[in-house]
């Protein structure tokens, strides 16, 4: 809580550094929302005795990435890589 109080007596003080406070806060945010989107993907393990390899059992049109610009993955018809 203090902190908090340290930063809004500063942000009246200078009223110049909340673009700083407001981008700062942006910033954390969403890499805290980041790391929750990493740690509930299929391919972390969090319980190994019941899945111990939660990756095989993904579908092949699963989007791994974020943001997928060229890979048309509804028309991916491969059931899984060739060993």
């Amino acid at each position: 809580m203090k902190m908090f109080r340290t930063i809004y007596k500063q942000a009246k003080k200078h009223p110049g550094l909340m673009p700083q406070f407001l981008f700062m806060f942006v910033g954390v945010s969403g890499a805290f929302l980041y790391l929750i989107r990493l740690a509930r993907g299929p391919y972390i393990s969090w319980d190994r005795k019941n899945n111990p390899e939660p990756w095989n059992n993904l579908d092949p049109t699963y989007q791994y990435k974020l943001v997928a610009v060229t890979t048309d993955y509804e028309s991916l018809k491969k059931e899984g890589p060739d060993f």
